[in-house]
């Protein structure tokens, strides 16, 4: 078994990472998984949130990922993201603006279509938010 798995991360602007890594954290629905060389098959929905690079032990990259999906296979692990932004870039002025734009439109939407789209905008604005170490206000 290889001491390393293949991970790309794609977006639908660009590809963000390709490269060979010792595990790579994900951000998934069901809580964050942690996927090393052999790691069992599955398919899972990547929530926002960060995901961590890792080589040697530590951390050596940080992404932010609004959500997308994950495939695993045992030596690779594929991440299509709807973004992805290197947690450095972020900006906390651009993320405050996003989730009071989101808070708004929630107050404005007038089909569960409307409030679901708004009130995912939310939880991502706020992931970004936590990202950067900045505190959210809770509603």
């Amino acid at each position: 078994m290889a001491d390393v798995v293949e991970f790309e991360l794609v977006s639908p602007q660009r590809l963000v990472k390709s490269q060979a890594v010792s595990m790579v954290v994900v951000p998934c629905s069901e809580g964050d998984i942690g996927v090393l060389p052999g790691h069992t098959p599955l398919i899972g929905t990547v929530r926002p949130g960060v995901v961590d690079i890792h080589d040697n032990g530590k951390v050596t990259e940080s992404i932010f990922v609004s959500g997308g999906f994950v495939e695993v296979t045992p030596d690779r692990c594929t991440l299509l993201a709807e973004e992805a932004t290197m947690v450095g870039d972020l900006k906390q002025d651009e993320a405050q603006a996003r989730l009071e734009a989101a808070e708004k439109a929630l107050e404005k939407a007038s089909s569960d279509i409307e409030k679901a789209n708004a009130e995912a905008e939310i939880k991502t604005a706020e992931a970004m938010l936590s990202a950067m170490g900045a505190s959210v206000a809770a509603h």
